[in-house]
């Protein structure tokens, strides 16, 4: 039966004050005879307690803490591995390009870093543009990969896998906080997107950092439905949407910041990136 880290460092706390309280007792009562310095040692004694055995938990509550932490590092990462598998089946139906869900996620990180996102805000990101298009899965392979335009009412259908994306999100709990970008990567600056029609900042911060990546992504690459563009039009095209489709301030730290932020998509860089 394993013992758990609150009762082993409690029953070690309290058997070494008994043991020190003992011994110490039995040591001052030989050693010192004198009541007025007996009185005088017994102070010492006690303030000598307090400091040792708050060193003695600082260090025990240190270790436990540093052994949750490798713990919950180890869940995180088994997370991940789950997503990954997922997503790689998700690429594969929508016949998308080999690692794009990990390509787009990785550039989107480096921009995330670049406007200064870290800690769980990062972690979100990270977990909700590996899922970008998760709502996918409800939309029949007619509509998702047909080769020519959809129609208004196979655009509808498709238009609802936002929506989707976020309830199948929300029934796990370590997703919940990541699902800006599945539901608001569609969104546009100008109010014009879908499902909600959000318009400038209402559009949550990791949805407007994806859905600049998401563009470039998706010109960069051969589609069913279209031939990869050259990368003079790809920015050319961004560089247009900028205020319009895709929050301008962004779109000018991405372009600023373009060769590095697409080394991470083509797996090239070896550092995070952070803004000078």
């Amino acid at each position: 039966m394993s013992i758990s880290p609150q009762f082993r460092t409690v029953f070690l706390y309290v058997a070494l004050s008994a043991l020190w309280i003992w011994l110490s007792d039995h040591a001052l009562a030989m050693l010192v005879l004198d009541p007025s310095k007996l009185t005088w040692a017994q102070s010492f004694k006690g303030w000598f307690f307090v400091v040792m055995t708050g060193a003695m938990l600082y260090w025990l509550i240190g270790r436990d803490l540093t052994r949750l932490a490798a713990i919950n590092r180890q869940l995180v990462h088994g997370h991940e591995q789950a997503l990954r598998v997922l997503v790689s089946a998700m690429d594969i139906r929508h016949k998308e390009t080999r690692d794009h869900s990990d390509r787009v996620m990785r550039m989107a990180m480096g921009l995330a870093r670049l406007v200064g996102m870290q800690g769980e805000a990062l972690l979100s990101l990270k977990f909700g543009a590996l899922l970008h298009d998760i709502g996918k899965l409800a939309i029949p392979d007619a509509i998702l990969i047909k080769p020519g335009k959809l129609d208004e009412a196979e655009m509808a259908h498709m238009r609802r896998h936002p929506d989707i994306g976020r309830e199948l999100m929300e029934q796990v709990d370590f997703l919940r906080e990541a699902t800006d970008i599945p539901h608001a990567h569609h969104e546009r600056w100008d109010g014009g997107g879908y499902p909600r029609g959000l318009r400038g900042e209402e559009i949550p911060l990791a949805a407007r950092i994806f859905s600049i990546v998401d563009v470039w992504d998706a010109l960069s690459f051969p589609r069913v439905y279209k031939p990869a563009w050259p990368e003079s039009e790809v920015l050319s095209y961004l560089r247009g949407a900028a205020g319009s489709q895709l929050d301008p301030h962004l779109v000018q730290l991405f372009l600023d910041h373009y060769q590095d932020i697409k080394a991470l998509g083509m797996g090239e860089a070896t550092q995070p990136m952070t803004q000078a």
